[in-house]
């Protein structure tokens, strides 16, 4: 089976360097096209079943994908980002300001370290890969719309890699990652892909923590 694991388009939030975590926020206008560009670059791909967090920036992008292959879209409670707690809604720079000893205990250790009032990424790990561990052993092809913190666990699950190490599996908004799944093994054939957001106006990322 090949597992395309989806990162939702562009909001508000994420334009405004804004943490978003569990907070439903809706894809924007560049969100949408972004959005409908993956879905282009998506459409003679094979795919049998697609998953999506409730949250509706990524059910929306799973939504617009989904067009173009049938079928309903299966909702994940497992796949929502990872709570973020008291973080949640502020900006970047105001948890720099604001939070420095947290920040400096999170780069030291990133894997347990939990957001007050949140998660850590661990905990976040295991309920995604609890979802993970049920997608992959059906068979065909499975598209799955999630966020940067939740695909960066389950990518380091795949790959093998400590949460320390999460950062390198980070991905942008409306990427694609492309792993082939066989005999119990994972090949990544595809990190981070963006090609097909070239060209397109006010693309642009936010920072990560």
């Amino acid at each position: 089976m090949r597992l395309i694991l989806i990162r939702h388009g562009e909001t508000l939030w994420n334009r405004e360097k804004k943490i978003q975590g569990i907070s439903d926020i809706e894809l924007n206008e560049v969100g949408v096209k972004q959005a409908q560009r993956l879905a282009s670059a998506l459409r003679d791909e094979k795919i049998d079943a697609i998953y999506a967090s409730p949250l509706k920036r990524a059910y929306e992008t799973a939504r617009i994908i989904g067009q173009f292959h049938g079928g309903s879209i299966h909702v994940e409670d497992g796949l929502v980002e990872m709570n973020q707690g008291d973080f949640e809604g502020l900006q970047y720079h105001e948890l720099m300001d604001r939070h420095r000893e947290f920040l400096k205990q999170w780069i030291a250790d990133p894997g347990l370290v939990k957001m007050p009032n949140g998660e850590s990424l661990s905990e976040l790990q295991e309920r995604a890969w609890r979802v993970m561990e049920s997608i992959l052993c059906k068979p065909g092809n499975v598209l799955v719309v999630s966020h940067n913190f939740t695909i960066a666990s389950i990518l380091c699950k795949i790959q093998n890699i400590g949460l320390s190490e999460f950062r390198s599996a980070c991905v942008d908004t409306a990427s694609r990652t492309i792993i082939d799944c066989r005999n119990g093994e994972f090949h990544l054939e595809m990190l981070n892909d963006v090609r097909h957001l070239s060209g397109l106006e006010d693309s642009r990322q936010e920072k990560q923590l």
